[in-house]
């Protein structure tokens, strides 16, 4: 196997288990799915580096496997894999534009997120040791997180010039670098207000600006928000699989299901389209059942 095909299965292999928290076989089953990929390249006389590959090629190797044998999941999970193997080569720079966009995956019903209820939300941030020198900056992180909805790339990237305290606003630069102004709770900004006084006692920072700083005063990377938060689960006693997107997940639930109107949850989590806020109004059963037993005439004794 070419060196850079060693390089990206490595680095995409610890992509899979730590930001996606991918249990050890998802993961041997999505290398496998690559292994395959680069067998069909080389079959075809198509010796491609993964830089090299093309929507044409991924195209064919989807329709090579997917016969009578394999089934829409097997088929939706091998190009689950494919598009995070294309969105991992993003994320490091290796690639800029992005074969497997228009890859299409079959229908296999829809998979709602994991949410975390307020009082375990409430024991990950009690399990947080605030002796710790970073444990204000992870209890601010959290409070934000979950305040504001936002995607771990929106947190690390967050500035303080982005902090409008006076109107309760924080500027967040999404997906695509568009912008869009979030409010932030009063506790959140509590939390960084005690974050910063910490903070400024760091012996060196290089990113000024930016907000949440590792211990050599440079911002965090996604990888270790993720280790934080698992770490913080685990000490919680949580047993769900839970990311720092679960925060955001929880975020525009507790909303929804408190009444919200979705176009406004829709604008704070800066979703394109209504349909994907939508999955929110999906998940409150206990709500639907309890409606059930109140209204329906079978259902009062």
């Amino acid at each position: 196997m070419d060196k850079e095909w060693i390089t990206a299965l490595r680095g995409y292999r610890s992509y899979l288990m730590i930001e996606r928290s991918l249990s050890h076989n998802s993961v041997a089953a999505y290398l496998n799915d690559l292994r395959k990929l680069r067998e069909f390249l080389s079959e075809n006389k198509k010796e491609r580096n993964p830089a090299g590959i093309t929507y044409s090629d991924l195209s064919d190797f989807v329709a090579s496997g997917a016969g009578s044998n394999n089934s829409a999941r097997t088929q939706a999970r091998l190009i689950s894999g494919i598009r995070a193997f294309f969105r991992y080569l993003i994320i490091e720079g290796i690639i800029t534009e992005d074969p497997s966009t228009l890859l299409e995956s079959p229908r296999v019903g829809m998979k709602l997120p994991e949410v975390l209820t307020t009082e375990e939300i409430d024991r990950i941030i009690a399990a947080i040791d605030l002796s710790l020198p970073e444990g204000h900056r992870n209890r601010a992180m959290i409070e934000t997180m979950y305040s504001c909805g936002l995607r771990v790339s929106e947190l690390v990237n967050m500035k303080l010039t982005d902090m409008h305290r006076s109107e309760g606003f924080v500027t967040v630069t999404g997906k695509g670098n568009k912008q869009r102004l979030v409010p932030i709770g009063s506790v959140a900004l509590k939390e960084i207000d005690n974050y910063l006084e910490t903070r400024n006692s760091l012996p060196v920072i290089t990113d000024g600006n930016i907000i949440f700083l590792n211990r050599r005063g440079r911002r965090l990377t996604r990888v270790m928000i993720f280790t934080i938060i698992k770490k913080l689960a685990d000490a919680a006693g949580i047993r769900k699989k839970i990311s720092p997107h679960t925060f955001r997940h929880s975020f525009a639930t507790h909303l929804v299901e408190g009444g919200a109107d979705l176009r406004a949850v829709q604008e704070m989590l800066g979703h394109e389209s209504i349909t994907t806020t939508e999955i929110y109004t999906h998940i409150d059963r206990s709500y639907l059942r309890d409606t059930l037993i109140m209204f329906h005439p079978r259902s009062k004794h």
